[in-house]
């Protein structure tokens, strides 16, 4: 009987995390679709489309997104460079609808989990945007293992606030 309680537990938490992956994309393709009128050809939809199909977000549900994107209100994607433990660079990327209260939340994720804010170009040089808008470390360091526990802790807060889409760290 216990070990029955447990599992529907797992199959819940898992469902949450499901639920909150999908909603991201969902949001995602909303905003890409909006920013090409709904043209699939599109570079940034096409990569929204396929971060989408390999996170197994039905085919219906991409759909349905497309179609909505003109009804999104006035989203708009967001980018934050910061530090973690050791000096370890961080570039946040999300989209929103309200800067400040986003800028707001992740400042106090970060800080309330031993991170920091950066300025504008503090952290962006050392890395570089591919073709797919993901953000390629060009140099990476190594931390102590108390240095990457504290990091994963920093990454699930940030996670945690729906408007953050992708955290990029510059750690081997």
């Amino acid at each position: 009987m216990g070990s029955s309680h447990k599992k529907q537990g797992k199959i819940a938490d898992n469902n949450a995390k499901k639920s909150k992956i999908f909603s991201k994309l969902v949001r995602l393709i909303q905003v890409e679709a909006k920013l090409c009128g709904g043209d699939v050809n599109s570079a940034g939809l096409k990569t929204a489309i396929e971060k989408a199909r390999k996170a197994s977000v039905p085919k219906d549900t991409i759909d349905r997104a497309i179609k909505k994107a003109n009804e999104v209100g006035d989203t708009t994607a967001v980018m934050y460079e910061a530090y973690g433990p050791a000096g370890t660079g961080m570039i946040i990327t999300g989209l929103t609808n309200n800067n400040n209260r986003t800028s707001q939340e992740i400042k106090a994720a970060l800080s309330k989990n031993g991170g920091s804010l950066g300025s504008q170009g503090s952290v962006a040089w050392n890395f570089t945007q591919d073709t797919e808008r993901n953000w390629i470390p060009n140099s990476t360091m190594e931390i102590s293992e108390t240095d990457k526990e504290q990091l994963d802790i920093i990454i699930e807060a940030l996670e945690e606030n729906d408007d953050v889409q992708d955290i990029y760290i510059n750690v081997k």
